[in-house]
């Protein structure tokens, strides 16, 4: 607009093309406005039924739920559960991801900006009443299940639609400069690879990583293929240090990670007696062997982030879920050296993609409320 209305540097014709053009982009933002309000509107409703309709398991004489180990078998599959939680905690964990929602508007156009806070702040308003109301006892929690798989796939709903509108800020980055964001342990929030591993006798596989989770950070990657799920896996769960398994056959990794600092790890591994190592921060910190030895990474298999596959491509629990954000997760069929390693982890202008698993927002579908933002690894070096 500037540009255009200097003396003496446009035409009118360019004049009435801006006119034309802002024109446009307002009946646009206004069409975006209803539909943020309208979901808006969708959301508040299906939070005022769950206020009537809470979870048993919080009342007196209802066993509680706790942690379970890894599964060892397959005879449940709980893909598209919902975790069991009692009411306030799931209140509370509405709000933290409505939280979510309102620092991601801080990167949005100001007047688009402002609406949409001001409804999102309404919203945290009414989730921190019913915790409120819920731990003053003011009603008593029912069977909430139903109603909160409905409130999420709303939540769903809103993130994409601010995915949407960043966008527009995004089509410059380049497609590997994101990260992924899990803030919650959830049966539900996940990110699905579109490719499948291939048959592999030896691999590398490397990551930023950050987390400070307790106990434990919980499952990175998972990798099941049809009969085994846990091929390929890599977990921190409990009071467990993180373990890498193949074929269900297990190795204690030396991490030390888990600090809320973003990290860059390694893990390689060749079939040749089992031999493995692990890199953080471009040192090898570990290593050993007979780790399923001989045994080939098969392929058609599901590779998942952020959760714990006990079946194909689902049976997630959220106790090993992952919480944290994690970026530049590549795969390659061969084992890299501690120079290549070091130039990963030192943002090296020489540094390697996976050849076999790319970082690349077009190789990524998520699910359940997990979030994509810019991520420039060179800058947590500083």
């Amino acid at each position: 607009m500037c540009a255009a209305t200097a003396p003496g540097t446009g035409s009118a014709e360019e004049l009435k093309s801006t006119v034309l053009q802002l024109r446009e982009t307002v009946l646009q933002q206004k069409e975006t406005i209803m539909n943020q309000k309208e979901t808006i509107r969708e959301l508040t409703a299906k939070l005022g039924r769950c206020e009537s309709q809470s979870v048993l398991e919080g009342l007196p004489g209802e066993p509680k739920g706790g942690g379970a180990g890894r599964k060892g078998g397959f005879s449940k599959n709980t893909m598209g559960d919902l975790s069991r939680t009692p009411a306030a905690e799931t209140l509370s964990q509405l709000g933290q991801t409505l939280q979510s929602l309102k620092t991601r508007l801080e990167n949005l156009t100001n007047n688009l900006k402002d609406i949409l806070q001001n409804k999102i702040d309404d919203l945290e308003k009414q989730v921190l009443s019913r915790v409120n109301s819920l731990e003053e006892g003011k009603f008593n929690p029912k069977n909430e299940s139903e109603e909160r798989g409905k409130i999420e796939s709303t939540l769903t709903s809103l993130h994409q639609r601010i995915s949407d509108l960043e966008k527009g800020q995004k089509d410059n980055r380049p497609p590997d400069r994101f990260q992924l964001t899990f803030p919650l342990r959830t049966n539900y929030m996940y990110a699905k690879v579109k490719k499948s591993l291939p048959e592999m006798y030896a691999f590398s596989i490397c990551m930023w990583i950050k987390s400070n989770a307790s106990p434990g950070m919980g499952t990175p990657f998972s990798y099941a293929v049809p009969g085994q799920a846990n091929e390929l896996v890599l977990i921190e769960w409990g009071n467990n240090p993180m373990e890498i398994l193949i074929n269900d056959k297990v190795a204690k990794l030396p991490f030390v990670i888990n600090d809320g600092k973003w990290h860059h790890i390694c893990v390689t591994w060749t079939t040749r007696d089992g031999v493995w190592e692990a890199y953080q921060d471009g040192t090898q910190t570990g290593n050993g062997e007979n780790l399923a030895p001989y045994h080939p990474i098969k392929p058609q298999g599901v590779l998942v982030l952020g959760q714990e596959q006990d079946t194909l491509g689902g049976g997630f629990d959220a106790t090993q879920a992952f919480m944290g954000e994690l970026a530049h997760f590549n795969v390659w069929d061969r084992k890299l050296s501690p120079g290549e390693v070091y130039g990963l982890a030192t943002c090296s202008a020489k540094a390697l993609s996976g050849n076999v698993i790319a970082w690349a927002e077009a190789n990524i579908d998520i699910y359940g409320g997990a979030t994509k933002w810019t991520f420039e690894a060179c800058r947590q070096l500083n």
